[in-house]
């Protein structure tokens, strides 16, 4: 008797442990989900988020599954990795995306929108603080490996080459 107590209070244990364990998991909602919490378009980043964490001090990184490009209003580089910091309305210290201007790519820094909110969002590229319409971040748009390919992630001749790390900021605007 002392046995089948023994067996069915592990397997009640069991049950109990994987529950918790697949409603954490399955509960974790996706980062296109989270930026609208904080304020900010669900379209800032590509398709091909993997995985992302959220640390309590609002640190955060996200994870493509490669290294792409979108263009927007200016082309723009993801790396791989991205990280930075959340707050309300703004991410800053961001490390991961850059845009090109004129043939030369330079980082952005931080995100901003207006509160309450507008119709634009900032970008702070260096010194240089560009203001671009928010109606383009609002959809999620797919990851491309090269500019001139109309399907996703496809391979093509004209592959860009990724952005130089060690160009000197210029005003350009």
């Amino acid at each position: 008797m002392a046995n089948k107590s023994n067996t069915l209070i592990f397997i009640l244990s069991l049950t109990i442990i994987n529950f918790i364990f697949f409603t954490k998991t399955a509960a974790k909602e996706t980062v296109y989900d989270l930026l609208p919490k904080f304020g900010l378009p669900s379209g800032l980043l590509p398709n091909s988020v993997t995985d992302y964490s959220l640390s309590d001090d609002g640190r955060f990184v996200v994870v493509l599954d490669s290294t792409c490009y979108i263009q927007f209003d200016y082309l723009v580089y993801y790396e791989k990795k991205i990280t930075g910091k959340l707050s309300y309305g703004s991410i800053s210290e961001l490390k991961g995306i850059q845009v090109q201007r004129v043939f030369i790519w330079f980082n952005v820094d931080e995100i901003r929108v207006d509160l309450p909110p507008s119709d634009s969002i900032y970008f702070q590229v260096g010194i240089i603080n560009k203001r671009l319409g928010l109606d383009q971040f609002k959809t999620v748009h797919s990851c491309r490996n090269s500019i001139g390919s109309s399907s996703p992630c496809s391979s093509s001749s004209s592959l860009l080459p990724p952005p130089l790390k060690e160009i000197p900021m210029l005003l350009t605007e």
